[in-house]
């Protein structure tokens, strides 16, 4: 399929993503519909203009009406979506989605689709600590990163019509990983971050720290305002990788640990030097 302004593009679950991409969307020109967990969260969308037209369910007519479907569900439910609803789907339709982990899904959701469809994972790498439609916004996009995942399933141009979506919605960098270099790679950058997060925030019972913390407590730990039942979902279908880079993290810290512990001040700023030098590179890009 090629990308143009006239194929209408379906969000299937119209959620904090799903009303963020549909913001993007809609201010390049494109019809937008929406399929909505709940009927007052549809309402809003269409009464501020987020969507076009949509459902509070998967809609026979609604759903056909997708040129492009982009999946924003948590992963057991768009595989459980599509086993119930995939034949409603158009014949053509390109589908997509923004699931945080991508080889137990892609395969799966590819196994089951008909001749006809394509499904071309993508992963925005950007989120926010609030959830709803109503908290949607797209003003991160032009900071963030937008990966695809392909397959041996997929065809070039239909690749190339979800990068361009994401270059639709102002992604700053478009890239292509397979699942399982993602999966590992989100591991470290995403799923470490948040355990790391969620530890520091829980590993000190002391009361009233709000009251004394400076920026860089804040900032270290502003991602574990955390979905639990998002994450641990995650966490669990990417566990190996996720585990292997925990394992990393703690032998790390216990260098780490142990150079304060001797007072080994050369392995301690030889430590630091490598981080000031690792985040530098951070610092080129963004």
């Amino acid at each position: 399929m090629k990308l143009t302004r006239d194929k209408t593009v379906l969000i299937v679950g119209l959620g904090l993503m799903g009303g963020s991409y549909a913001i993007a969307l809609k201010k390049k020109g494109y019809r937008v519909g929406g399929i909505a967990h709940r009927q007052e969260s549809l309402d809003w969308a269409l009464e501020n203009g987020i969507v076009d037209f949509g459902a509070a369910s998967p809609d026979p007519e609604t759903v056909r009406q997708g040129d492009i479907l982009v999946f924003c569900l948590y992963p057991h439910i768009f595989i459980d979506w599509m086993r119930k609803y995939g034949d409603l789907i158009k014949p053509g339709a390109l589908l997509t989605d923004v699931t945080g982990v991508k080889s137990p899904v892609v395969y799966e959701i590819q196994a089951m689709l008909r001749s006809d469809l394509e499904f071309v994972a993508a992963h925005p790498m950007t989120g926010r600590e609030v959830y709803g439609v109503k908290n949607s916004t797209d003003r991160s996009f032009p900071e963030a990163n937008y990966i695809v995942t392909p397959t041996d399933k997929n065809t070039r141009e239909n690749i190339e019509a979800v990068k361009k979506l994401g270059e639709e919605m102002g992604f700053r960098r478009i890239s292509e990983l397979t699942p399982e270099k993602h999966d590992e790679m989100i591991a470290f950058l995403s799923q470490l971050a948040h355990v790391i997060a969620v530890t520091l925030m829980t590993c000190n019972e002391l009361e009233g720290l709000e009251n004394f913390t400076g920026n860089s407590f804040r900032d270290l730990t502003r991602i574990a305002h955390i979905n639990e039942d998002m994450w641990t979902e995650l966490f669990f279908l990417n566990r190996e990788p996720l585990l292997r880079e925990m394992d990393l993290f703690a032998a790390q810290f216990d260098r780490l640990r142990k150079a304060l512990r001797d007072r080994d001040a050369d392995t301690m700023k030889a430590i630091m030097r490598r981080s000031t030098e690792r985040r530098d590179a951070f610092d080129d890009i963004y």
